[in-house]
């Protein structure tokens, strides 16, 4: 027999078992519930020892000797990827810039702080065109500094150096971005099936005029914010005026910073089309083995150095494009300029005179002077009424605009790290920003039992004190560390008025609250979530279970000054299947929408089933309705929902949008109504084995120590002085 072959010829595999074209479960069943997004970075997918901790590992990172290495790095050009006039500072920021830009506002998600752009489909999109390469030139400095130093710290940092060598004073820096191991799936970029798909094709993720679908922030699939060629790859300056400024209100930037990162960004480094764009081969994650996870090469011509394609607009932005200066508005604002096509057939503006000393250099020739562009978002700036006065203020005062880029290059690269309490080296910057979501400290020594004594002597009910926690903790991402109940800010505006933390019954739970905290000199924020723990132990001590829920006294309390009104506005919540609650009809079902809010919560899929038993019979729902509320004893920490949703005496029927009725079978009477989000855990396969579990009769104790332990681990979510 032939080695590597097997009888009859037949390959000793499946065939396409290990690859997206096997029929998985999703592709028999495209409507099933995928619980993936709750396990995709589990402890299997993580290389490092399981006591490897990445916080205390960077703290021993020499920084001073990683800025050295970094700076050096950026003027040592490697003959098989060159760099721009000698200096990679162009594409290191490109780099650091796209990984970073991906970060929005609405769900958190995006960003820089895991190290995502080395995974598909980022790594792969078109707008990410040669950054493999310049991960790869960093891949003697990431192996040099091992695991103290993660990619996502280090593709950050890069950028950050990139302009220190060039002359700019940078605000500051933070490490600590732990990284991840395989892609985020969770993770929605656009429903488009092709790259840079025009805005009138289908699954468009525009509506309406020119209304952009919520989450996303960027205008094509592939992109990290706009089409540099205009609306569509149409030139039209003011029409992509409006594109940038839902973009980056959407990456939180407004329209100063908008001003200050684009000219920011294009005051170094230029962009590259000087050749045929129908010679590169394939992206990263659709390239030849041979290719070693590298994409986009150009086998037939020589593809790199002047001759390299990336966004196939060609040219540099300023005079000096290794120097930090005010260039980019002298040439901008003192030139006309009008369109003309690239080498690679992109659409690009031009001066339509310029002096040959204000040209800048070629890339590898000193002695040739090459035409300066602008992109069409470039012209933006120059020609939107708002963004020219900002333009124009910033070419008139040189410092300032280097002080306010500074600042949102940093806010930028550090948005989706969270709170300040995660920063970590030396470089932090003492000021505090309003961005960063500040807390004051709490206190941790006051008398705790006294403080839920007199929680327990108060008339609130455990329903109000589970409520009120809960909602206090639910606004927790894990995707950007915003929200959680530190700083109680559910009694400040806007919190205390949305509509699903139910404004009547806050106030009145706060009322009581706020004077157990101040007679015994605690946080209202600790208090809050204190309660919460009274409320489970006595509807835990009702179901017949001594328990003690773990409670970690130091939160403090935010004040208005500290609380950036705007940027909390895209939180509030709109569905809750943990209450139970859904404000509208969405195009998505509820359960999906309880999988999207557990992931950002941090929780896994049996966790999730815990919380969810657990908060229906204490009697949690919003409104006090009582869909799924499968017991005869609300209030009670008790594992009825599992043993009545499990219980085939029972059947169940629609009565109306997302409303169903469990009635007996045998006399049809109607015992409880349900929602989507409670039949859920019966008919997904996945969640009734858990549901099973804990309708057991051995495992009513084990429901109610699981219940806590995800209870405890919500409360804790932004905890960050606890890790």
């Amino acid at each position: 027999m032939n080695e590597g072959k097997t009888e009859g010829g037949k390959c000793p595999v499946m065939h396409g078992g290990a690859t997206d074209s096997s029929m998985s479960n999703m592709r028999w069943w495209p409507q099933l519930l995928n619980l993936d997004i709750l396990h995709q970075h589990d402890n299997k997918t993580n290389p490092m020892a399981a006591d490897f901790n990445y916080r205390e590992a960077v703290k021993t990172l020499d920084i001073a000797a990683l800025n050295k290495d970094l700076q050096a790095l950026m003027t040592d050009s490697q003959d098989w990827w060159p760099a721009d006039w000698g200096h990679y500072g162009g594409l290191m920021i490109r780099m650091s810039w796209h990984a970073a830009g991906t970060y929005r506002i609405s769900d958190g998600r995006g960003g820089a702080s895991t190290g995502n752009q080395r995974f598909a489909p980022i790594n792969s999109w078109p707008d990410n065109v040669n950054l493999d390469k310049a991960r790869r030139l960093l891949w003697p400095i990431k192996k040099k500094y091992g695991n103290k130093l993660s990619w996502a710290d280090l593709t950050t940092y890069a950028g950050t150096v990139a302009y220190q060598s060039m002359g700019l004073k940078t605000f500051g820096f933070a490490f600590g971005r732990e990284d991840i191991w395989q892609p985020e799936k969770d993770t929605y970029w656009g429903a488009e099936k092709e790259w840079l798909a025009p805005s009138g094709s289908k699954n468009s993720r525009y509506s309406g005029e020119r209304d952009l679908e919520n989450p996303l922030a960027s205008v094509m699939m592939g992109l990290i914010y706009v089409n540099p060629e205009g609306v569509d790859g149409k030139p039209d300056p003011l029409k992509t005026a409006q594109d940038i400024r839902v973009t980056f209100e959407r990456m939180a930037m407004n329209d100063e910073e908008t001003v200050a990162l684009t000219a920011g960004g294009h005051t170094v480094g230029k962009c590259h089309g000087n050749g045929d764009a129908s010679l590169l081969g394939k992206e990263p994650e659709a390239a030849d083995i041979t290719e070693q996870g590298t994409g986009w090469n150009n086998k037939t011509k020589r593809g790199i150095g002047r001759d390299t394609v990336t966004s196939g607009i060609e040219g540099a932005w300023t005079t000096h494009p290794t120097q930090w200066d005010n260039g980019y508005f002298n040439m901008l604002l003192n030139h006309d300029w009008e369109l003309k096509k690239s080498p690679a057939g992109a659409w690009q503006w031009q001066p339509t005179s310029i002096k040959e000393e204000d040209k800048p250099v070629d890339v590898e020739d000193a002695s040739i002077r090459q035409n300066p562009i602008m992109t069409d978002a470039d012209m933006a700036m120059k020609m939107d009424p708002a963004y020219r006065k900002i333009s124009e203020r910033f070419a008139s005062d040189p410092d300032y605009f280097s002080d306010v880029f500074a600042r949102a290059w940093f806010k930028l690269t550090h948005r989706d790290l969270g709170p300040k309490a995660n920063y970590l080296g030396s470089q932090v910057p003492q000021e505090d920003l309003i961005w960063q979501d500040p807390v004051p400290n709490g206190m941790t020594n006051y008398d705790i039992e006294s403080v839920k004594k007199a929680i327990n002597a108060s008339d609130l009910t455990v329903s109000e004190l589970v409520n009120t926690a809960w909602d206090s903790a639910r606004t927790f991402r894990g995707s950007d560390k915003r929200g959680g109940a530190n700083g109680a800010r559910i009694r400040l505006s806007p919190q205390n008025n949305w509509q699903g933390n139910e404004p009547e019954r806050l106030a009145k739970v706060l009322a009581t609250l706020e004077g157990i905290a101040s007679q015994n000199g605690a946080s209202i924020a600790d208090v809050i979530v204190l309660a919460g723990n009274v409320g489970i132990e006595q509807a835990a001590k009702a179901a017949g279970v001594e328990v003690n829920v773990p409670f970690s006294p130091g939160r403090g309390d935010a004040t208005p000054e500290m609380t950036d009104s705007d940027s909390f506005d895209v939180m509030e919540p709109v569905h809750d299947a943990y209450r139970n609650w859904l404000k509208d009809d969405y195009s998505v079902s509820a359960e999906e929408l309880m999988l999207d809010h557990t992931q950002l919560l941090g929780l896994t899929a049996h966790q999730m089933t815990a919380l969810i038993g657990g908060m229906r019979v204490l009697g949690t729902n919003y409104g006090g309705t009582k869909h799924g509320v499968f017991t005869e004893q609300e209030g009670v920490l008790s594992n009825d929902f599992f043993i009545n949703l499990t219980d085939m005496n029972y059947n169940w029927r629609p009565t109306g949008n997302n409303l169903y009725e469990v009635y007996e079978r045998q006399s049809e009477k109607v015992k409880w109504t349900a929602t989507r989000v409670d039949l859920i855990f019966g008919s997904n396969s996945i969640l009734r084995a858990y549901s099973e579990v804990y309708a057991q009769d051995d495992n009513k104790e084990k429901f109610v120590h699981d219940f806590v332990a995800a209870w405890t681990q919500i409360m804790n979510a932004d905890r960050f002085d606890l890790i």
